[in-house]
């Protein structure tokens, strides 16, 4: 099969087909952070709220529980301060959880983000441990997983590493059970610089790591999203035993996942169906008794995720907080939903030529699920830019 893209003809590889999931990975816990569905009818304008079609939120959900992923909700890939207001997201985290319950345990299976984007102009520490403890409330009541999200109004009005700790702190107490603390770098939200009370990344690290040596009974694990592979190695060694390094790498993931991170993936909403598989070859590996199954399983592993290592890093490319376009154009041409649009219009972030090379490395990871489908819809995207 041929399409004439930017660039050249383009030849798609042969399908593939992606073993069914049996079970969940047991060698690691790994959540898929998930987009929203936009209502293509909805006005998702810039700086509108969002309308969301939840039929088809709800069941892109269902699609990664079906591949034995956990689902983290309400993140930075649901488009929290980008589009996704207070409201939506109040009624995503309650629809997300009810959902999980037919599938299991709302604990187990989904975990979501607590925040303070709906108190921009919080401007003490008791406002915004006050926002936080909001959302965490609201989290919680619904029997999901919590995940306490780095703040933009914290970063902004914390003198040094002294502030976090007494914020976090105080969260520690209102929770009902451990928590996934999220250090965003400022790559993905450049409000963020200084998260931890200082630019500089040991500084903060040691701030870092004197909280959760502090609260470790508390603290489930940390997501990192630094995109920096030999900090992640070094920060998982420091943990207290017992907290999960998740890693939140879209660069460096396979080999980080496969030296003993987690995981919590933006880009596993796009491969879910590769990552499943590639988890349960890290399951055969990491339980054979002998060094040369081990070995062969590894390299089964590697080869199943390589390929999508060049489509991560496209989608993630700078600026790298508009990778949300990538990820929701993929799920539009495998089918998850009828429309290739987003809250706050952001599906204009990322050019033509960009998502003709993501099509193109999508279908060389084997991730285009019916061909024939996006195929049709990229062509069609391609004739509304007049191609």
């Amino acid at each position: 099969m041929n399409i004439d893209l930017p660039g050249g003809a383009y030849t798609l590889r042969e399908p593939v087909t992606w073993p069914p999931v049996e079970c969940p990975a047991t060698s690691r816990v790994v959540y898929a952070a998930a987009h929203v569905v936009a209502d293509p009818l909805g006005d998702n304008t810039p700086g509108s709220p969002a309308a969301v079609d939840w039929e088809a939120t709800l069941r892109f959900r269902r699609h990664l529980w079906s591949h034995g992923l956990r689902v983290a909700d309400a993140m930075d890939t649901a488009q929290r301060n980008m589009g996704l207001d207070w409201a939506a997201t109040r009624e995503l985290i309650g629809r997300s959880a009810a959902e999980a319950r037919a599938f299991g345990d709302p604990a187990e299976l989904l975990a979501c983000g607590a925040g303070t984007d709906h108190a921009p102009d919080a401007a003490d520490l008791d406002a915004i441990t006050a926002a936080y403890a909001e959302q965490l409330e609201t989290v919680q009541s619904t029997g999901a997983g919590v995940i306490i999200m780095a703040s933009r109004q914290l970063a902004r009005v914390a003198a040094g590493p002294e502030d976090y700790h007494q914020v976090y702190g105080r969260l520690f107490g209102l929770a009902e059970r451990p928590v996934i603390l999220h250090w965003l770098g400022e790559m993905f939200d450049p409000q963020l610089a200084g998260y931890w009370g200082s630019r500089d990344v040991p500084a903060a690290t040691e701030a870092f790591l004197e909280l959760i040596h502090a609260h470790a009974p508390m603290v489930d694990g940390v997501k990192v999203s630094l995109l920096d592979e030999e900090h992640e190695v070094g920060l998982r060694a420091a943990l207290p035993a017992g907290v999960r390094l998740y890693t939140g790498d879209d660069f460096n993931y396979p080999s980080l996942i496969r030296s003993g991170s987690h995981a919590l993936l933006g880009i596993f909403d796009a491969i879910a169906p590769a990552a499943a598989a590639a988890l349960r070859v890290l399951d055969a590996a990491e339980a054979a008794r002998d060094e040369a199954g081990r070995d062969r399983l590894l390299a089964a592993y590697d080869e199943i995720l390589a390929p999508t290592v060049p489509l991560s890093r496209k989608i993630f490319e700078t600026p790298t907080y508009n990778y949300k376009t990538g990820i929701v154009f993929l799920a539009w041409l495998n089918g998850h939903q009828d429309a290739f649009t987003m809250v706050n219009g952001a599906q204009s972030a990322r050019s033509l030529t960009h998502l003709a090379e993501v099509f193109r490395l999508a279908d060389q990871a084997g991730l285009l699920a019916d061909q024939e489908l996006a195929v049709h819809r990229m062509k069609a995207l391609l004739a509304v830019h007049g191609q």
